[in-house]
């Protein structure tokens, strides 16, 4: 009777989301993606490689994940934030809400490089970075700069007339202020804009043209490898559409306060505050991220201006994204600038108005782009932001070992099906971390799904939980690649620990330089991996 009684609850939630799909603003969005189960791979690009690639994934690598989610039926790539970061490591810390960061072009594929003996010859010199285990990001990226300035000055002219060039121009207006916010960066050392003459601080639109003028060189350097890096991901996203996979992006609610997004554009950020998370389980000290907060009052006056822009040239890129911190967008923890991170408080306090502006932002962003959100609502959620998300058929985050009530496991089977179903993130212990460090609770979670617990995470017990995972009643089911690679221990680390991406909160040598053990090539051939993947997501 619980049996039948389970299949009728589950039956009348499925009529419910899809009525509730079919009559929200994004219901042509999710016809486009299919109101089926999807299944996909999550992963930093920069912890991709090739034997093509410069020690650090690259654009075009991306090719030879398409092939592999096709041949493992998996129809979805999720990959972290891929803007400009210059030399910070961290991709949610970028220097540009919109350009992609040029450390990711595939030097191996531009024009004329095949013929060009100084060209080769540089590229041979990236032969030291790429059987390093893990990403030497600053020193990839200081190379490659000096390649591409090679590359820029013996072939920038054939391209600056050409019609595909001229047309990135046209559409592309925003490099004007990237590429001269880079050439000043530069010529004062990278320090923060703050520190810069006060007429560089914040210069007139009169000097701005001025400026470029001036420094039209390096301006023009900078908006070049912008081309470059959008016309490579051109050809990865049509690649991806003959495949059949779609790629989800990443776009964090917030931008750095050293990006040229807040120094071309202040009126539409608070600096007198920074936003962060009070104290939690995660992080006992709460968090100060340092990014500012916005002001949404001008943000609106200027009609969404930045924000139509940015999903504007995300939707280029992305079939789907993930809304990084979208509890952010209905109230921010704000901290006083300079302030402990307990004088903190929620903007706006009033539960009401908060869910009052969340829903009004959700509203607006839905109709700028044809991407599907998919939103990040972990940790600490208000009343009614899940339920606000809800209504506009928004999906939220589950991960399996922390949906509990009271002591008891959430079953799977009643995950609401507008949802993505996960069992860890990039922030999160892996899951091998996690079996390791709370035994007690992963027994619980194990005996909760039917499992025979087992101190040691094998094949058979790692295997059923990624199955597990993968029938849930989300419609959404993607998880980071490293916790695929992780059925076979050929292809991580002995060491648990060198599989975590990044631990929030803590500034770390190992943060953000994670790099899987095997290489695409050595992917495509394992063929246990890819029929264990595909008897699991059948």
């Amino acid at each position: 009777m619980k049996f039948q009684k389970a299949l009728i609850e589950k039956k009348d939630r499925s009529l419910d989301f899809k009525e509730r799909i079919k009559s929200s603003s994004l219901n042509k969005v999710w016809e486009k993606i299919g109101v089926f189960p999807h299944h996909g791979i999550n992963t930093p690009l920069f912890s991709l490689h090739s034997k093509n690639s410069c020690g650090i994934g690259e654009f075009l690598d991306l090719q030879l994940l398409i092939d592999f989610c096709h041949l493992t039926h998996l129809d979805i790539i999720q990959l972290l934030p891929l803007n400009d970061s210059g030399s910070e490591t961290s991709p949610y810390n970028a220097l540009s809400s919109k350009a992609l960061n040029p450390i990711y072009l595939s030097l191996h594929a531009l024009p004329y490089c095949k013929s060009d003996e100084a060209l080769i010859y540089h590229l041979k010199g990236f032969k030291k970075y790429t059987h390093l285990q893990r990403v030497p990001y600053n020193a990839i990226l200081s190379a490659k700069m000096e390649f591409l300035s090679l590359y820029y000055h013996r072939y920038f002219q054939i391209y600056e007339k050409s019609p595909p060039y001229l047309k990135f121009l046209k559409e592309n207006q925003w490099v004007y202020d990237y590429g001269l916010f880079k050439a000043l960066k530069e010529e004062y050392c990278h320090k923060k804009w703050s520190l810069w003459k006060k007429r560089d601080q914040k210069p007139s639109l009169r000097l701005k043209k001025e400026l470029i003028r001036k420094k039209r060189d390096r301006v023009d350097f900078f908006i070049f490898l912008q081309f470059l890096a959008f016309s490579q991901f051109d050809e990865v996203k049509t690649y991806a559409e003959k495949k059949g996979v779609f790629i989800k992006g990443d776009i964090p609610i917030l931008v750095s306060p050293e990006s040229v997004d807040v120094w071309a554009g202040r009126n539409d950020f608070n600096l007198n505050y920074t936003a962060g998370a009070p104290k939690d389980t995660m992080c006992p000290q709460g968090q100060n991220w340092g990014f500012p907060i916005y002001n949404w009052s001008a943000i609106e006056f200027s009609d969404y201006r930045f924000w139509k822009e940015r999903l504007r040239i995300a939707s280029r890129l992305y079939d789907l994204y993930r809304v990084d911190h979208i509890i952010g967008l209905f109230s921010i923890f704000a901290i006083p600038k300079d302030a402990p991170v307990d004088k903190g408080a929620y903007q706006p306090l009033d539960l009401h108005l908060s869910l009052i502006q969340g829903s009004s932002i959700l509203k607006k962003l839905i109709s700028f782009s044809p991407m599907l959100p998919i939103g990040e609502d972990l940790g600490l959620v208000r009343e009614g932001i899940k339920e606000s998300m809800a209504q506009e058929a928004i999906a939220g985050t589950k991960i399996p070992r922390w949906e509990k009530k009271g002591d008891q496991f959430i079953d799977k089977h009643f995950y609401p099906p507008i949802s993505l179903t996960t069992v860890s993130t990039h922030d999160s212990e892996t899951l091998t971390q996690w079996w390791n460090n709370s035994p007690n609770e992963a027994k619980l979670f194990a005996e909760s799904l039917g499992l025979i617990y087992n101190p040691h995470l094998s094949f058979s017990l790692r295997f059923e939980i990624l199955k597990h995972s993968h029938r849930s009643a989300s419609l959404f089911h993607i998880n980071l690649l490293s916790e695929y690679l992780a059925l076979f221990e050929e292809l991580v680390s002995a060491l648990p620990d060198e599989e975590r991406i990044n631990r929030p909160g803590f500034i770390l040598p190992s943060n953000w330089c994670y790099k899987t053990r095997p290489s695409l090539e050595t992917l495509l051939d394992h063929t246990d991996l890819k029929n264990t993947l595909k008897k699991m997501v059948a």
